[in-house]
């Protein structure tokens, strides 16, 4: 069963910077390999919905996109020889405080979930 841990949260002030990380590990031999899956970020603020942050395309292609909030200051990346995935957060904002979650998604039927990790941007 595949499944990813994220990592990496935490308290930071504004401005600062956080790395969070997304290990993905039980892809079984045969079967879709971490290469095949786009990754996603996601995040949850109290009260709110579920926002995509940044999406990293499959296939080692590289493209990536965005959500208009965290443009500029949000970069997602992956290695796929490792099976790990990454957001880089910088000139974090209050308004970043949420929990994120990592999601790889092949299609409908094969698309799974971190557990989140919080991210807390106060002074």
């Amino acid at each position: 069963q595949v499944q990813l841990v994220e990592s990496g949260g935490g308290l930071v002030q504004p401005g600062g910077s956080l790395r969070l990380s997304c290990a993905a590990s039980g892809f079984a031999f045969g079967t879709n390999t971490f290469n095949e899956y786009t990754v996603n970020w996601y995040r949850q603020a109290p009260e709110k919905d579920r926002e995509l942050v940044a999406t990293i395309a499959s296939y080692g292609s590289g493209r990536t996109n965005y959500a208009d909030s965290v443009k500029g200051r949000f970069t997602i990346s992956r290695v796929n020889d490792k099976n790990m995935a990454y957001l880089q957060m910088n000139g974090l904002k209050p308004e970043d405080t949420a929990v994120y979650y990592c999601n790889i998604l092949l299609n409908i039927k094969h698309t799974y979930w971190g557990q989140g990790t919080q991210v807390t941007v106060s002074s």
